[in-house]
């Protein structure tokens, strides 16, 4: 495992940073300036719209936000924000990119896709490098840390005992370290008028902190550019004041972005979806998310979230093993028969470039493939399976299409799956609940939490696959 460095932001005209991670505290960590201007007045002033009734507050759980101090009706203009407002990034597309400052646009080309904060971070580490930049009084109202893994202290990062998300940490701990050595290299040469952080020294800690708070605030929204089919591109934008919203599953508000008067500018806003109460605070859906991206990239997890799943690796022998051990007779998954490798192959799980991860939990409860997969492979008969196409066999809503059986053995398979996925965390729920209740460090707090409910959520699938085992029974004892 890569150790993770204390990343701590380290560029600034106005203070020294000498706050570590650690010292983000339950009541959410401090701004990156202490005084930080009016954000609210800042807006209005530079053309925005804020309602009256919106306030920033700080929350003890969820750190700074906005709440109200009266009620709001639904459809009510909450915020908008002009075209000039949001800080974005478009170095590489459209009308913008002969506009794009050369040297952040070299280093965003070395960010790969799936780290597309970095390439904003970029853009927000220059503007908070500039002297008098237009952005300050909102750059200087972030946080000055953040709660993602990539702060996590080495026995932290362990202490999330999951490991995909293990791998994603380490990853992206890898990549700010190489970045670091990238960004160095390039910026060695530049002559001081034309470096873009004002002659100050970029290193992992200050990246760390530029794409934490861009996956953490950042919304992806429509860009300026056309396609030719008119679509238009979508950008990830940091929204002054819009980004003090918190997420929600079911939430308050939500984002949308008018056409204005001129072409390609887009004014954007946020409406009430429903009526608001008074001291109710805003809240926005961040998306349909397991707790593995909500962690990596906003610093926190959903209790009982219902897009939470765990991945597996689809492995024949793993399977045979859950089986013998779930007491099915004579499983194939090591060695299936050539009609079944065929429909294995349409469902990407054999052939040439297989993508072996599936997933348990969330709505799907298994995922169709892995469903799939095991109707196929526990099925008595060829014809039984054959007469159904592909989506009958990955769904759950159908039930026992290869007979109940079939289906009784693939619903003990999965129930083993689960019980050798959970041996597999070192700890128990309930170690994990006196270990909370002892009390840890906030980030030991967040890793527990963490683990604690991919533990819970794979025996609410045990419990749930056992439930309708019985319905399952119930039904083959009436048939027979």
């Amino acid at each position: 495992m890569v150790a993770s460095k204390i990343l701590m932001a380290s560029l600034t005209h106005y203070r020294p940073l000498n706050c570590s991670a650690a010292a983000a505290s339950a009541s959410g960590p401090s701004r990156l300036v202490q005084q930080a201007p009016d954000l609210i007045k800042w807006v209005r002033k530079e053309g925005g719209f804020v309602h009256p009734a919106m306030r920033i507050s700080q929350d003890t759980f969820c750190g700074l936000g906005l709440t109200t101090i009266e009620r709001i009706p639904k459809g009510s203009d909450l915020i908008a924000l002009p075209p000039h407002l949001p800080l974005r990034f478009e170095s590489c597309i459209g009308e913008e990119a002969a506009d794009a400052e050369p040297v952040i646009a070299s280093l965003a080309e070395k960010v790969p896709e799936e780290l597309w904060a970095m390439k904003l971070g970029l853009k927000l580490l220059q503007e908070r490098a500039k002297i008098g930049s237009f952005w300050w009084p909102y750059i200087s109202n972030l946080p000055e840390t953040y709660s993602v893994p990539i702060f996590f202290q080495g026995e932290d990062i362990k202490n999330l005992q999951y490991a995909p998300l293990l791998y994603q940490v380490n990853k992206r701990c890898r990549f700010l370290l190489d970045f670091e050595h990238k960004v160095k290299e390039t910026l060695k040469d530049v002559s001081w008028k034309d470096h873009p952080f004002e002659g100050l020294d970029v290193d992992a800690s200050s990246l760390g902190w530029a794409m934490s708070a861009v996956s953490s605030r950042a919304f992806r929204l429509h860009g300026k550019t056309k396609y030719p089919d008119c679509s238009s591109s979508y950008v990830p934008m940091m929204l002054p004041l819009v980004d003090m919203c918190n997420h929600s599953f079911e939430p308050n508000a939500r984002i949308v972005q008018e056409q204005e008067e001129k072409p390609q500018e887009m004014l954007l806003k946020v409406i009430a979806e429903r009526e608001i109460n008074e001291n109710d605070p805003l809240l926005l859906n961040y998306g349909c998310l397991s707790n593995d991206l909500f962690l990596l990239d906003y610093g926190f997890i959903i209790p009982s979230n219902p897009h939470d799943c765990i991945e597996l690796k689809y492995d024949g022998a793993l399977l045979d093993a859950a089986s013998m051990a779930a007491g099915v007779s004579s499983p194939n998954f090591s060695s299936p028969a050539p009609w079944q490798k065929d429909i294995l192959s349409q469902l990407n799980l054999d052939g040439e470039a297989p993508v072996l991860k599936v997933t348990i939990g969330g709505h799907e409860l298994v995922e169709g493939r892995l469903l799939a997969a095991l109707r196929v492979l526990l099925a008595s008969n060829e014809e039984a399976v054959k007469k159904h196409d592909l989506n009958t066999l990955k769904s759950s809503l159908v039930e026992a299409p290869c007979g109940i059986a079939c289906e009784m053995a693939a619903f003990r398979t999965v129930i083993a799956l689960c019980a050798i996925a959970l041996e597999h965390f070192p700890t128990k729920v309930m170690e994990d609940e006196s270990l909370l209740k002892s009390g840890v460090s906030a980030f030991s707090e967040l890793a527990i939490r963490f683990r604690s409910q991919k533990k819970l959520l794979i025996v609410d699938v045990m419990k749930e696959l056992s439930r309708r085992m019985k319905v399952l029974s119930s039904k083959d004892t009436i048939d027979t």
